[in-house]
């Protein structure tokens, strides 16, 4: 077996000999469009769970990490690693993120300590009851008139609908201008357009700098008359007794938009998908076989919709017995987390009565999602309408895969919901 992937330092001197493994570029979207990946985690795992990325494309190199153990040991060092040079690729491989020390996600030590407090406080369980009701009511609302309908684009008229009338109703974004917000957070960090030889080029980066540019009105309007959302409370807080400023408050609202819309989103359309191609699975939800909150994480698990996050080394250190050097990416890659055989049994099986399920969805250790309760409860009532108002669901049509480095799934999802019987005929399944 080989042994642990060797150094490969961007500049002209290497350290070790040569990369043992012709891998693809990982740093590329068309990887991840182009190819199945489940056979290259497996051989990462297995023979060089430390996996050097070499430059390509006029971007650095980077390290890869595959095994969930050293993934969630990762997270939780905040001594030698820091997120605060970014943690997707498209930042950190740019040498920075612009929040950083200032948005929750890409800062680090005490400051991160104060800020993920403050969100915590309008992000926890008993303050989103109320949230929570809303999610419910409007998912079976959409649910039931997409079985009625015959037929719907899932990816557009559901999945797109409800995590950013979730999110947007707690930031207070008026309702004329949700559909904005969601096209800009698609083209933030992925492409829809096969033909997109680079996400992260001008379009993207232009998606990304209109939303902030629109949090930054939102916020002078919150300054001029302050509400009961998220926003107003932001502007509001301090951290050690300094007020957060503007631009402390805007970035952070669009770490929440994107966060909040992306992941749940994407999971969903996953879903509705799995499920058209496992009708056993459905047919154990649909007969109450097993519990909603464990589908959920099972759910997750299978749809790893952001197969990465990203950290930068501050201290020399070691993994694997190679020397990483500060200044050096190390990419942490849930799509191979998740699948794990030394976590999970027949990690392959989509098996919605998995338990226990370690999955890496909402990453681990002190920067796990804070918007975690939330996007738990979207699905889960997804999955509840779903089993209370369709006998079945199929798939009819192609569906179409974005193009990312950092996110997985599906723009478009076309479905039909089969109705439930009525009284003295006898149900379809989607398989008839």
């Amino acid at each position: 077996m080989p042994g642990p992937a060797p150094h490969r330092p961007d500049g002209p001197e290497f350290r070790d000999a040569p990369d043992v493994l012709d891998a693809p570029d990982l740093g590329d979207p068309a990887t991840f469009a182009d190819h199945d990946l489940g056979g290259l985690w497996r051989t990462l795992r297995d023979t060089a769970p430390l996996h050097w990325n070499p430059p390509a494309g006029g971007r650095r190199g980077f390290w890869v990490l595959s095994r969930h153990e050293d993934i969630m040991a990762t997270y939780r060092d905040d001594v030698n690693f820091t997120s605060e040079r970014g943690n997707v690729l498209v930042t950190l491989l740019e040498g920075g993120d612009a929040g950083a020390g200032r948005m929750l996600a890409v800062t680090d030590g005490h400051r991160h300590h104060e800020l993920r407090k403050i969100l915590q406080r309008v992000l926890s369980p008993r303050v989103l009851d109320e949230v929570a009701r809303t999610v419910r009511r409007n998912t079976r609302q959409w649910i039931r008139e997409a079985v009625e309908s015959g037929g719907c684009d899932f990816a557009e008229q559901i999945a797109g609908r409800i995590p950013m009338t979730t999110i947007a109703n707690l930031l207070g974004v008026p309702e004329q201008d949700r559909d904005l917000l969601l096209g800009l957070t698609k083209a933030a960090l992925s492409a829809e357009d096969e033909d997109v030889e680079d996400v992260e080029d001008v379009d993207s980066a232009m998606a990304r700098n209109e939303i902030l540019m629109y949090f930054t009105d939102l916020v002078e309007e919150r300054r001029e008359a302050p509400g009961d959302d998220v926003i107003s409370m932001l502007i509001g807080s301090s951290v050690d007794g300094v007020p957060l400023t503007d631009e402390d408050v805007v970035l952070n609202c669009y770490s929440l938009i994107i966060g909040g819309d992306e992941t749940s989103r994407l999971t969903m359309i996953d879903c509705v998908r799995t499920l058209a191609a496992h009708p056993e699975q459905w047919r154990r939800l649909k007969r109450g076989e097993v519990a909603v909150d464990t589908a959920v994480d099972e759910v997750l698990r299978w749809a790893s919709p952001t197969m990465h996050f990203g950290r930068s080394v501050v201290r020399e250190t070691e993994l694997h017995g190679v020397r990483l050097r500060p200044g050096e990416v190390v990419t942490l890659w849930h799509a191979s987390g998740n699948r794990d055989e030394r976590v999970f049994a027949r990690p392959g099986v989509f098996d919605l009565g998995r338990t226990p399920n370690k999955h890496l969805a909402f990453g681990y250790g002190p920067h796990f999602c804070v918007g975690s309760y939330l996007a738990k409860v979207e699905i889960a009532e997804l999955l509840t309408a779903l089993r209370d108002f369709t006998a079945g669901i199929e798939q009819t049509g192609e569906a179409r895969r974005i193009r990312s480095t950092f996110l997985t799934g599906f723009s478009t999802m076309p479905v039909r919901f089969v109705p439930e019987p009525r009284p003295g005929t006898a149900a379809r399944s989607p398989a008839d």
